[in-house]
């Protein structure tokens, strides 16, 4: 970054020019990087606005425990902040259910406290929270009424659209509540072990980011309800494994080429009256991947995948009767990658995007033809905003830079209109909007800044700031920044010779001007759902590695997303093959810089990026000094259906794809130092797939170190348990010589 634009972000963003310029006061220590209050500053989650865009509304940690989150709102027009719930005065304290543990495993917040979601009423004046297995109605003078309160957890509270009912599952079955007199009844019957009604099943919450399981239409006279069937899904058994004891879970887990579950819709009444079946086709082994009502509340758009996710159709299905008519499909060679970007319109129009230009881009669907309303060698994020009175919608890209996200808005009624940009080049931003499309929360990030939040008009001017965390005097990292540690970005070619290939590379100041070499650390993830590099904050734990004189490096590879489907596709059924190239062809170029000490780069990943460790780590020898492997995939047959088939095939039928692909096939080859690393409670990533790496290598007498977590899910995290992953890590890299010079 030139001192120009460095200056014009610090600028922007309001950091002083003190803090810009100050040398840490104080050194880092692994307990303080994980310790409260964060030094990432305040941390808001699921930062909402109140349908009139009078209240923002987020979840706040509190600043003497950060993983407790209390519910809080801010008053745009002065920027004044109140609690609205807090979760230490109106929770009971009670354990959650397993399925409402697992829901949380889902949405990646097993490991916080307190309020981990909630939602606003759509006529604004309260907001529905769960909390400890029970839903409150929260209004905005500080009253809180209890609307439940059994043993039982309900699961998938959700306000309809008129405010009138609260709906709800539990035991399976979904309950609706009449606000209007509190009571509560249930509307569905039938359920059982295995059968469901109003949930979205394992696969939906894990790999198709459907959290939900009913809908309520635009008038409240219809519901739309999944009924999930997984009595012909396998039965996985697995030890959690705690601190103090072991509990056997039988886990409805569909592993790659085995059943999914059975996935119906139905259509109902408020009172479960009216109910009929939505006519999804004859082959039941389909995805049920979104549902959306139309504006007049009188049909839905159903999207429907077929299992080798090569196919994408879009149904219509009358709230009525449970016809349904397929309006268009999307298709490709390989496999779609789902969006969240379909926006019915008044006029009976479609909004939706697609990948079949080679990137994606957003279209219109008008009586029976699509017609593109962007374009170019650029990536569409997603649709965050639409004002349909002003024919605006608003949407996040990768337009200007491949590595950032910028807030955009388009005339899309006007032929030929151009993305306008809304927030300035040099950040990477993430957007909520109101549903008027007249207001929107923007979270920005800078090398030189840490996340900002703030409301914006609809032309992305400032309003007023949810959280500005000013990094300047009194915020919890300035004692200890260096803003010389900052991530440097550029790009190097692939191994097809010809690919630009994005990277971020992080030097301990000075390393360059004393002519000194230093230590690696290279981290990888690599998988087909994530973009590793972009623009962003340099952060207290990458602080305090290159403090102790660490270099951090890391890059993109073909096979990720952000950057089309010539760049992702090469994946298809080869798993750990270009992914894998490419990271060794930027390995090569990493060990040709003169600050790098080529004899001690280290390479760590997680989950995918276990495998992506475990792969290099056979596919070239002694090129690394070392390999930390958190958690990872090592038998594509032991991971679930729509993640692995949708890369790999089915393994009934691709089985030579899944040997090529597997980590457990060249283990042996292994020669280099390797930590293992796995929570014993993993529902994700069973821990089936690091015994059965551990017994190859214990065979074939290879060495290697271990790691287990007792009762560690997928995030092995916290900030006690935090502080010893990392420093286990760390000392394994000592002890194999790989450490920066004292």
């Amino acid at each position: 970054m030139t001192r120009a634009l460095l200056l014009a972000a610090a600028a922007t963003f309001g950091l002083s020019a003190t803090a810009a310029s100050a040398q840490p006061r104080q050194p880092l220590t692994l307990e303080r990087v994980f310790a409260a209050p964060s030094l990432s500053g305040p941390v808001p989650r699921m930062v909402k606005l109140s349908p009139d865009g009078r209240l923002a509304t987020l979840l706040r940690n509190r600043p003497d425990d950060t993983e407790r989150y209390d519910l809080w709102a801010i008053d745009p027009a002065t920027g004044q902040m109140r609690m609205l719930v807090d979760s230490k005065k109106v929770g009971s304290g009670a354990a959650l259910s397993e399925a409402a543990r697992m829901q949380q495993e889902r949405a990646r917040t097993a490991n916080i406290k307190g309020i981990v979601s909630y939602e606003w009423a759509p006529d604004g004046k309260s907001l529905l929270v769960p909390l400890d297995g029970d839903l409150y109605l929260a209004s905005l003078d500080g009253q809180v009424r209890r609307l439940t309160d059994s043993k039982d957890t309900e699961l998938d509270g959700t306000v309809s659209e008129t405010g009138r009912f609260v709906s709800f599952v539990a035991d399976h079955e979904l309950h609706v509540i009449n606000l209007a007199d509190g009571r509560a009844a249930k509307i569905t019957d039938g359920a059982s072990e295995t059968v469901s009604w109003g949930l979205a099943e394992f696969i939906a919450q894990e790999e198709m980011k459907r959290t939900r399981g009913h809908w309520w239409s635009p008038d409240d006279r219809r519901i739309a309800v999944a009924r999930v069937d997984e009595s012909g899904v396998e039965v996985a058994t697995r030890a959690a494994i705690g601190a103090e004891k072991t509990t056997v879970v039988q886990q409805r887990y569909p592993r790659a080429g085995t059943d999914n579950a059975k996935v119906d819709l139905y259509l109902m009444n408020p009172d479960g009256s009216g109910k009929v079946k939505a006519d999804l086709g004859t082959n039941p082994d389909v995805y049920l991947t979104r549902v959306d009502w139309m504006k007049d509340g009188r049909s839905l758009i159903v999207q429907r995948q077929t299992r080798d996710q090569k196919r994408l159709d879009y149904l219509r299905v009358d709230a009525a009767t449970g016809a349904s008519t397929l309006l268009f499909s999307d298709t490709s060679p390989t496999w779609i990658n789902l969006h969240e970007d379909l926006r019915p319109l008044e006029d009976g129009s479609l909004l939706y995007s697609s990948e079949k230009s080679g990137h994606r881009h957003l279209y219109r669907w008008a009586k029976g033809r699509s017609t593109p309303l962007t374009s170019g060698p650029w990536a569409f994020g997603e649709v965050v905003g639409l004002d349909e009175k002003a024919g605006k919608l608003f949407f996040t890209a990768n337009r200007e830079r491949t590595i950032e996200y910028q807030l955009y808005s388009l005339d899309y009624r006007k032929r030929g209109a151009k993305p306008v940009q809304l927030t300035p080049n040099g950040t990477n931003n993430s957007v909520t909007m109101d549903k008027s499309g007249k207001l929107a929360v923007i979270t920005s990030r800078s090398v030189t800044q840490p996340a900002q939040v703030w409301l914006a008009d609809a032309a992305g001017k400032r309003l007023a700031w949810i959280e500005e965390n000013r990094l300047a005097a009194g915020h919890p990292f300035a004692p200890y920044y260096d803003p010389r540690i900052a991530p440097t970005y550029g790009k190097l070619t692939a191994a097809d010779g010809k690919t630009q290939l994005d990277y971020s590379l992080i030097l301990p100041p000075g390393l360059q001007e004393r002519g000194g070499k230093a230590p690696v650390l290279m981290t990888v993830y690599g998988g087909p759902t994530a973009q590793d590099v972009q623009t962003g904050f340099s952060g207290a734990l990458n602080q305090y590695l290159v403090q102790r004189g660490w270099i951090l490096f890391q890059v993109v590879n073909r096979g990720e997303e952000g950057r089309g489907v010539a760049f992702q596709q090469p994946a298809y059924r080869a798993l750990g093959g270009v992914e894998v190239a490419d990271q060794l062809a930027a390995l090569k170029w990493l060990k040709a810089q003169p600050f790098v000490a080529g004899d001690k780069v280290a390479v760590s990943g997680w989950s995918y990026g276990g495998y992506m460790v475990l792969k290099l780590l056979q596919a070239a020898p002694g090129a690394f000094a070392a390999g930390i492997s958190g958690a990872p995939v090592t038998k594509w047959e032991l991971y679930d259906t729509h993640y692995t088939e949708r890369y790999m095939g089915d393994p009934r039928t691709d089985g030579d794809a899944y040997a090529k692909a597997s980590a457990l096939t060249d283990a042996t080859k292994i020669t280099d130092p390797l930590m293992v690393i796995h929570g014993l409670s993993d529902d994700n990533v069973l821990f089936q797939n690091s015994t059965e790496l551990m017994a190859k290598l214990q065979e074939a007498k290879v060495p290697f170190e271990t790691m287990v977590y007792p009762g560690k899910t997928h995030a092995v995290a916290g900030p006690n348990i935090s502080v010893h992953r990392y420093g286990t890590m760390l000392r394994f890299l000592e002890r194999n010589g790989i450490a920066p010079a004292k």
